[in-house]
């Protein structure tokens, strides 16, 4: 993979995580109650919002309808 595409997608993971952290506590929800939904640890939800991991298209969907909001806001 070049470099290039390896940069887009890292600046990707960063901008769903700003967006899912801002989101999430707009609506008072903790990440503890979205790891529950998701059925995943609390710290899975923290690294997606710290932008250190890279969630599949499916999680993605899945943490949009945690928070209440369509995929596209939660990515744009």
């Amino acid at each position: 993979m070049q470099l290039e595409s390896i940069l887009r997608i890292m600046n990707e993971a960063e901008k769903l995580g700003k967006n899912l952290k801002r989101i999430r506590e707009a609506k008072n929800i903790s990440q503890g109650e979205i790891g529950r939904i998701l059925d995943v640890d609390k710290g899975f939800i923290s690294n997606i919002e710290a932008g250190k991991t890279n969630p599949t298209l499916a999680t993605i969907a899945k943490l949009a309808k945690a928070v209440g909001v369509s995929v596209g806001e939660l990515m744009k």
